[in-house]
């Protein structure tokens, strides 16, 4: 009996909603005016997305994951995008050491964290510096006007303060003396000065509750838990988190403030989730689905290592986890766990892909049931270890030596990394073969609503290995051509294994040519054969657009959105999200063939392109971004635009 429930891995924050459609307004839409009154309004919006941002010892993480709880319990459909500064310890003041948030939430159906935020909290100079360009006309910046000093503007870069220059004259400015009324605040707690200036946050978050009508409860209670050994900081944290909230109500700074209603999303359980944490999950209900004992061998590396530390949580489960020395030690352990019997995973980024060829390599030689993980960020090299692009696929489906080809799939949303960890694991044991998925930086932080799933949603895979003595051939083949799973030790099934070419059958070392390439053809058809057990793709449209989008892993939600924006303007197109990158999906060549325009979306020089045109023939339009941040819909809109000459 399945029985993730009990063991509490899939549960958290949840709410059930059953809710009509309201059309309402949004921010940009309200007239100046009503900022000037005296009298305090609520203004209904449709939705909303705010940007944290501040020095990495600000808590803008911390505190935009607060605010994302609370308005999940809310009822509103949401998006996130956490931003990490590169550097692990960047001069504080500096635009080197910005650390953001951005959430994106709506009464309605969203797809992305968000173009352009309509509200900005900037903790300091460098924080206002390094994301006052994404911010539209009108939007709302609110200031912590005591980091403004001159130190923090010359260490921001300015030449002069932006607060009195009149460099900011566009935007609504809420300028807020958010460390002195913290300690204000705080004056009768005996905690440290160092101390009180740490609740900063959470005045800003009060001030954040205030203004988008959030309740506090779910934050006064996750203090409670977080500083249960420490009652004091916990009732300095809540203090401030009710002084940002009176200070909201009784300010004249901002008369008006919002309430954006629950959205219109499917009953059920809900809990907010990321794509490292999905994968976790997922990873632990392979193991109940698969009823094996699961090993997981990562070292750790940005942005996979949360990967590691989740699962390494739940020693309740058969899962094991190993933090290995190195990349190469850590594959070498997980091809070693998958030859003993038991479900094997090793997590990784692009750097450690690298590392890990050679390794993969031996794992489809041997044919084992091998699931690796690269979670992808900026490259090359070290790169941007906290951005995000889709870089690594070329490298994955390509980036070994000899005729090795892998079953690479991807994941399209943080609530998808955990349905798409259970299927790498499916494919794995059922071929016999490694399987890649790319998640995603982006991905992996960011986070959405994800409905829970039931039992019966969750498919069953037989992992259990071969133990029939008579007639046994390592190297014979069932109908998926995969080669019977062996546990090393078992009586009468003794056989080798190795990186040296297998004789067909018997898998004893080989050098024979015709057995050589017979191999090589059996392996790349076993691979090929997967197409057989996957879904085929669904397109998004009437089917007679004026082109076709395509898109994969993170682009998903981005190209929903175009396909939607551009119908607004009378522009036709139709979309398409390619999750199984090798093999590709049967029907995916007789789709691309009914447009006249085919354009891939995708983080990289044109990869996916790459492929799809070197597969099918096909001349594809590339829409390409690299700068280690998400595409925004109003780019690839653009571009779509551009490409159909509208």
């Amino acid at each position: 009996m399945l029985n993730l429930s009990r063991k509490n891995i899939l549960v958290g924050p949840f709410h059930i909603i059953i809710m009509s459609k309201v059309h309402m307004k949004s921010i940009s839409e309200i007239a100046p005016e009503a900022f000037e009154q005296k009298n305090k309004t609520k203004e209904n919006i449709e939705e909303v997305t705010i940007r944290l941002a501040g020095d990495s010892g600000d808590g803008m993480q911390l505190t935009g994951g607060q605010f994302t709880s609370t308005t999940a319990l809310v009822g509103n459909d949401l998006s996130t995008m956490p931003d990490f500064p590169a550097e692990i310890r960047a001069p504080a003041g500096t635009v080197a050491g910005v650390s953001g948030f951005q959430i994106h939430f709506s009464s309605k159906d969203i797809h992305t964290p968000g173009d352009r935020p309509d509200v900005l909290v900037a903790m300091n100079p460098a924080a206002l510096k390094a994301n006052l360009g994404d911010i539209p006309n009108n939007g709302i910046l609110v200031l912590n006007e005591d980091a403004f000093v001159d130190s923090n503007i010359q260490k921001a870069g300015y030449e002069s303060n932006p607060m009195e220059d009149g460099s900011l004259e566009k935007y609504r400015v809420l300028s807020v003396a958010v460390s002195k009324l913290t300690k204000e605040a705080l004056k009768d707690f005996e905690i440290s000065d160092k101390d009180k200036d740490r609740c900063k946050n959470m005045f800003a978050l009060g001030l954040m509750y205030w203004m988008f009508d959030r309740p506090l409860d779910a934050t006064v209670k996750w203090l409670n838990t977080k500083f249960a050994n420490k009652p004091l900081i916990a009732e300095a944290n809540i203090a401030t988190l009710k002084a940002g909230l009176h200070f909201g109500e009784t300010t004249e700074l901002l008369p008006v403030h919002f309430s954006i209603h629950r959205a219109e999303i499917a009953p059920g359980t809900y809990r907010n989730i990321t794509g490292n944490e999905a994968i976790s999950l997922g990873i632990l209900a392979a193991s109940e689905l698969g009823g094996a004992e699961t090993f997981l061998a990562s070292y750790p590396i940005t942005p996979a290592s949360d990967i590691l530390h989740q699962v390494s949580k739940y020693d309740n489960f058969e899962v094991k986890t190993f933090q290995a020395e190195d990349e190469i030690a850590a594959v070498c352990a997980a091809i070693g766990a998958a030859y003993s019997g038991s479900l094997s995973v090793t997590t990784t980024s692009g750097p450690g892909m690298a590392l890990k060829s050679e390794g993969i390599n031996l794992a489809i030689m041997a044919e084992l049931p091998l699931v690796i993980i690269d979670v992808q960020r900026g490259g090359p090299s070290t790169g941007l270890p906290t951005k995000t692009e889709q870089t690594d696929l070329l490298q994955c489906v390509f980036g070994r030596n000899g005729e090795s080809p892998i079953v690479v799939l991807t994941a399209h949303s943080p609530g998808d990394c955990f349905y798409k960890t259970i299927e790498a694991f499916r494919i794995a044991v059922e071929y016999m073969t490694p399987v890649i998925l790319l998640s995603e930086n982006f991905l992996a932080n960011g986070s959405e609503p994800w409905k829970l799933p039931t039992e019966n949603e969750l498919p069953r895979f037989k992992s259990a290995c071969y133990t029939e003595t008579e007639n046994f051939q390592p190297y014979s083949r069932d109908e998926n051509l995969a080669r019977p799973w062996v546990k090393p030790g078992t009586p009468g099934l003794e056989h080798r294994i190795g990186g040296l070419e297998k004789q067909d059958l018997t898998g004893n070392v080989s050098y024979d040519p015709d057995n050589h390439e017979y191999m090589v053809q059996t392996r790349a058809a076993k691979v090929a054969k997967v197409a057989d057990s996957i879904p085929l793709i669904e397109v998004e449209g009437s089917g007679n657009g004026e082109a076709l989008i395509i898109s994969w892993g993170g682009t998903y939600g981005t190209a929903i959105a175009t396909r939607e924006g551009l119908a607004e303007e009378g522009i036709q197109v139709d979309h398409i999200q390619v999750d199984y990158l090798n093999p590709f999906p049967k029907n995916l060549e007789d789709i691309i063939s009914n447009y006249d325009k085919v354009i891939v979306v995708e983080l990289n020089m044109g990869q996916l392109a790459y492929m799809i045109q070197g597969t099918f023939g096909t001349t594809v339009e590339k829409i390409n971004k690299l700068k280690g941040k998400p595409f925004l819909v109003e780019e690839v809109i653009d571009g779509v635009k551009a490409i159909l000459k509208h």
